[in-house]
């Protein structure tokens, strides 16, 4: 499972798609309705919240309004837009830490897209993040060996 903090607009169509799947999967964790996954490092961040099932409504409609953007048609009936917006807190190595790791994804998938992203020099976040200087984040194990 992948939560991405940089904004869904540098995500390939795969990507994208993968992003909506594994936020509505983290959407059913964290209201109960599946045991599958309930200790996932990436739902820390949301896990943390005082309302963690509105925080992961707030972060699927920002994959939603990418996909309209682009013309997809996700179910916008999936997930509940009568939450209240918080802002969570991201950190700059962990921008730079997912940067990264997308664009080894995106020279694989989809080349064209990479060279578009690989020149971005200031990367946007997701709309509910904000940048704030810090280490890679706690709950990202997987630059943790």
């Amino acid at each position: 499972m992948r939560l991405w903090s940089v904004h869904p607009k540098y995500l390939d169509t795969k990507g994208l798609g993968g992003l909506w799947r594994e936020a509505l999967l983290a959407k059913s964790v964290l209201e109960g309705k599946t045991e599958s996954y309930k200790n996932h490092p990436q739902l820390n961040r949301f896990k943390k919240l005082s309302n963690p099932v509105d925080a992961i409504n707030q972060y699927l409609l920002g994959v939603h309004e990418e996909s309209a953007r682009r013309g997809y048609n996700y179910n916008k009936n999936l997930m509940d837009t009568g939450f209240k917006k918080i802002r969570i807190l991201i950190t700059t190595e962990q921008l730079n830490y997912e940067r990264t790791h997308l664009l080894k994804k995106l020279k694989i998938r989809d080349k064209e897209k990479y060279k578009q992203t690989k020149m971005i020099k200031v990367w946007e976040v997701h709309p509910m993040f904000k940048i704030i200087d810090g280490d890679i984040e706690d709950w990202e194990v997987s630059a943790r060996k």
